[in-house]
């Protein structure tokens, strides 16, 4: 029982350093929603001028509320470990007879929450500034699928966490490269089928945003013509995905102490 209070207390406390710290820098607003936003803008219009068909505005502002959290994942979750290390926190963290695991799930849930409020901003921006249509006849399905996305991508991102920090500083200019090529392999302002179905299925199994937007499109746009699979099926693979991501997580992170005990330092190559 003990154990169990533990757990949860430190991962509301990572948690709550998120949500209140998140809510005291408001310059970043700028450029988690400001710029994401007219990033949209541009596609919109694009799509709009070519006389594209109606959904493809709503793809796009999908494709731009997921965009926000998979980003924040890249830079706020998955890199991390290596900002505490550069902030002196890591250390703390160590020596603090707490389950790391709960310290991870606490980060992902504080930045579920901080990069909510700026999806949501994005989304309400798009919907009135350009009425777009949402269709909400399924919406249980469609929470279920957004908060499946959300759980197997915050997943991915508790396992990079540690594998990055494992790999040294050089993974800094790793996470560089793949950054745009992900933005393409996740079909954030398309429907992913057009990749052909080879190079869309190895994206969703990789990125776990590709599934999540291509049902989420389906539900909202009814552009069922357009979907990779059907959306309970991307639902059922999502879940697959967190469970998977999350135990892969736990076991990174217990690597990466063990790396410290017999090595006594904590990364692979000297940084």
């Amino acid at each position: 029982m003990e154990q169990i209070r533990l757990f949860f207390g430190v991962m509301i406390a990572r948690a709550y350093v998120r949500v209140i710290g998140a809510q005291r820098e408001l310059s970043w607003l700028i450029g988690d929603t400001v710029l994401p936003f007219l990033t949209v803008c541009a596609y919109i219009y694009v799509y709009r001028a070519m006389k594209a068909p109606p959904e493809y505005t709503g793809f796009v502002v999908l494709g731009g509320v997921i965009m926000t959290f998979w980003v924040h994942m890249l830079w706020s979750m998955a890199m991390q470990f290596f900002w505490e290390k550069e902030m002196g926190n890591l250390a703390r963290y160590l020596m603090t007879p707490m389950p790391r695991p709960a310290l991870l799930l606490g980060m992902a849930l504080g930045g579920m929450f901080m990069t909510g409020t700026r999806a949501a901003l994005i989304y309400i921006a798009c919907r009135y500034v350009f009425d777009i249509k949402f269709y909400f006849n399924e919406p249980w399905l469609a929470l279920l699928v957004f908060l499946a996305t959300l759980s197997a991508l915050y997943g991915m991102g508790m396992t990079l966490s540690s594998l990055f920090f494992i790999a040294g500083r050089g993974i800094n200019y790793g996470l560089q490269a793949m950054h745009e090529p992900m933005f393409f392999l996740g079909g954030f302002y398309f429907p992913v089928k057009q990749l052909g179905l080879f190079t869309a299925a190895a994206a969703a199994a990789i990125i776990p945003t590709t599934l999540g937007l291509d049902a989420l499109r389906q539900i909202m746009l009814k552009a069922h013509h357009t979907g990779l699979l059907s959306p309970k099926t991307e639902l059922t693979i999502l879940m697959i995905m967190a469970v998977v991501f999350v135990y892969l997580s736990i076991i990174a992170v217990h690597r990466m102490e063990d790396l410290g005990r017999k090595y006594g330092k904590l990364t692979l190559k000297e940084q």
